[in-house]
């Protein structure tokens, strides 16, 4: 496995780890301006369909997280349950697609309608990786608010064995 595709699984580790223990009620309150816990756990199931579904494979299992869950699309009362569903869901079929890419694959843009997308897969993998960071923070910043105690740890000894492709290769070498 390459190490961007083993970050992309460690940070949607951490990912899960922000919303386990979240409940259906507390997942789809608001706290104005910032979006539901359901909101953004639909959101990244959004993206990643977008990106290694629709853009990648022409497929999109679940069409309505364009209209409830995609950029700039209004906030809305989503059940984290089901979005959580739809993200397993998204997250496995995605991998299907970037569990097949090696080094020379990151280079590749793919082409959508006949057009080259001007960022290769390597950029989208990047991009897919910071997003998900931004939305856990933003998401651990809504639990306090809300009140969660024992809130889990982030990038803990889990980087040491979740997270340690990068490392483990540079020590062998």
């Amino acid at each position: 496995m390459l190490n961007i595709i083993n970050q992309l699984k460690f940070a949607r580790h951490e990912f899960r780890k922000g919303f386990t223990g979240v409940n259906d009620e507390d997942g789809k309150r608001r706290l104005n301006p910032v979006n539901s816990i359901a909101w953004m756990v639909g959101h990244l199931a959004w993206h990643e369909q977008y990106y290694w579904l629709k853009r990648a494979q022409d497929k999109l299992p679940f069409p309505a997280l364009a209209e409830s869950a995609s950029f700039g699309k209004p906030a809305g009362e989503l059940i984290l349950s089901e979005m959580v569903s739809c993200w397993e869901a998204v997250i496995e079929k995605a991998d299907d697609f970037l569990l097949t890419l090696d080094e020379n694959g990151l280079e590749d843009c793919l082409v959508i309608k006949g057009k080259t997308l001007p960022f290769n897969i390597g950029t989208m993998l990047s991009r897919m990786i910071y997003h998900y960071w931004y939305h856990l923070g933003e998401m651990q910043a809504v639990r306090q608010l809300l009140g969660h105690v024992n809130l889990p740890d982030f990038v803990s000894d889990d980087i040491e064995s979740i997270g340690a492709f990068y490392l483990d290769k540079l020590r062998k070498e």
